[in-house]
């Protein structure tokens, strides 16, 4: 199955290839740059929202889930882009928005049974359900004196999903897109589609629960991770399955135990791969991450596989997250990214260590940077592809639609020019991983190691060893450095121990009785 063994690279269009040089990245412009994913050895391309969008929140607010947004394109240069992408044995999924639609979308006006109303409660919303994105989730309609629910922006109401109707309408859409040759969905906010039937109060925060939790004021028991969304995931791998398509879960919630029932019995009838958020929020550090590893590797249904990524479109970029923008921590996240038991998924500008980019207050365009102070764009600008004029992005002297970020530090040119970059080993690691049963589906075994110190067996043959402190180390070892995070010491000999230098990693091939 492809989407065990290769590696996914997700794409935000709007800032990927500006083909067209109206500053926003396109369809054509994807089409472009493929031999770059080929080069890499990409298997599956994850698009976000292609839909037809007003863009409140940037193609999140669909408003036709049958079409493509013109400044991306056409129907066509999708289909062209499946086309191009299947030649070279890479495989098209789409980002599906199930939880809500632009209030634009024309279900808004004349079907609206589709989405959750409800009469005030004295004089107020319904409920005390709160907006990711700030503020109470719920808007009232002058014209019918009724509120309707927005878990996100108030220009997205959320679709009740306890309506027959919406669930025969999305059945409709998966199956239009699969006959068109997508080859399955990253599906958004799939913990949350599906509501409290009662409209139930969320119970207030509390001291014991993630950070983020926190941060918003109450748990979202009854406005989201509902039980009764199972049943959703479980028709709708029964529908992929007879398109052999893939089902990947933004499945955002925080403890590993519901995060591992969305692969579904066995690990076989909902989700394909379900993103762990657990991993991704927590703070870079041995001593928190590789705990998350092994009890996910615990706790997974018996064929359910791992997904792993380091970052996306909604959180601060690894390189400045993680690796606080030290080079050689970066390369230790993108050696474990691709050594992991587990799919790997990159955000593009991943594979160059693309750090954060700083916004303007002038050039902020997301909207939930304008209602909670803190937002998302800083992780969306535009790939560079050079550090000429443009950044090889779009034209010369043409504005991108976000701003470019420090392109003499990571360029798509100058690292494929220079074996020892991000970009080489990122190529590297998922060409060996492609050629090592080891590092396709090799048992992930953690070892006993001192510091912030992370080492694990892939297999039978293979050592992973990350040193991500600030102290030398050693590992006691034999065998051969395939790749190391220093490619100069790359085909090194390893006699007894293994010394890694602070924030450094190896992958060793280990030596056996045989071994000369």
């Amino acid at each position: 199955m492809w989407w065990r063994d290769g590696v996914i690279y997700q794409v935000y269009p709007r800032s990927f290839a500006d083909s067209n040089g109206d500053g926003v990245g396109d369809l054509r412009g994807i089409i472009d740059h493929l031999d770059h994913l080929s080069w890499l050895g990409i298997d599956g391309l994850w698009l976000n929202p292609t839909f037809p969008s007003p863009n409140a929140d940037w193609g999140f607010d669909v408003s036709d889930y049958r079409g493509v947004h013109p400044e991306l394109g056409t129907l066509e240069d999708l289909d062209e882009l499946v086309a191009r992408a299947r030649e070279r044995g890479i495989h098209v999924l789409l980002d599906l928005v199930p939880n809500h639609t632009s209030d634009e979308h024309p279900w808004f006006r004349e079907r609206r049974d589709f989405y959750v109303w409800r009469e005030g409660r004295d004089g107020g919303p319904p409920n005390n359900w709160l907006s990711i994105f700030g503020g109470p989730a719920w808007t009232r309609d002058d014209e019918t004196g009724l509120w309707y629910l927005h878990n996100f922006d108030p220009k997205q109401p959320d679709l009740d999903w306890w309506n027959d109707d919406v669930r025969a309408e999305f059945d409709d859409i998966l199956r239009f897109w699969f006959d068109r040759g997508i080859a399955g969905f990253r599906i958004d906010v799939a913990h949350g589609i599906v509501k409290d039937r009662e409209l139930r109060d969320n119970p207030e925060a509390t001291a014991e629960d993630a950070e983020v939790v926190q941060r918003l004021g109450q748990r979202l028991v009854f406005s989201m991770n509902r039980p009764e969304v199972h049943d959703v995931l479980r028709n709708w791998r029964s529908l992929s399955d007879q398109y052999d398509g893939v089902l990947v879960g933004e499945t955002y919630v925080h403890d590993l135990e519901t995060l591992a029932r969305f692969y579904g019995e066995d690990g076989v009838d909902e989700l394909h791969l379900a993103f762990n958020f657990v991993f991704l929020l927590a703070q870079f550090d041995v001593e928190t991450l590789a705990p998350v590893v092994a009890r996910t590797e615990e706790l997974l249904p018996e064929h359910a596989w791992p997904v792993w990524t380091v970052g996306n479109h909604d959180i601060t970029r690894f390189a400045t997250r993680w690796a606080r923008g030290d080079a050689g921590l970066a390369r230790c996240v993108l050696m474990l990214l691709l050594t992991l038991r587990g799919t790997p998924v990159l955000y593009y500008g991943d594979e160059l260590a693309m750090a954060e980019t700083e916004i303007p207050p002038d050039r902020v365009v997301d909207p939930e940077a304008r209602r909670t102070g803190t937002g998302r764009d800083g992780a969306r600008t535009p790939m560079p592809w050079s550090d000429a004029v443009g950044l090889g992005f779009t034209e010369a002297g043409v504005e991108p639609w976000l701003p470019f970020g420090d392109a003499s530090v990571a360029n798509v040119a100058s690292q494929r020019a220079d074996p020892g970059s991000p970009l080489c080993l990122v190529r590297d690691l998922i060409a060996l991983r492609r050629s090592e049963p080891d590092l396709l589906g090799g048992e992930y075994t953690e070892l006993h190691a001192a510091g912030d110190v992370w080492v694990y067996r892939r297999g039978s043959r293979h050592l992973v060893a990350l040193n991500c402190g600030d102290e030398e180390t050693v590992i006691e070892g034999a065998g051969t450095i395939v790749i190391c995070t220093d490619r100069r010491r790359d085909g090194e000999r390893v006699e007894r121990a293994l010394r890694l230098a602070p924030r450094s990693g190896a992958l060793v091939r280990l030596a056996t009785p045989n071994d000369g």
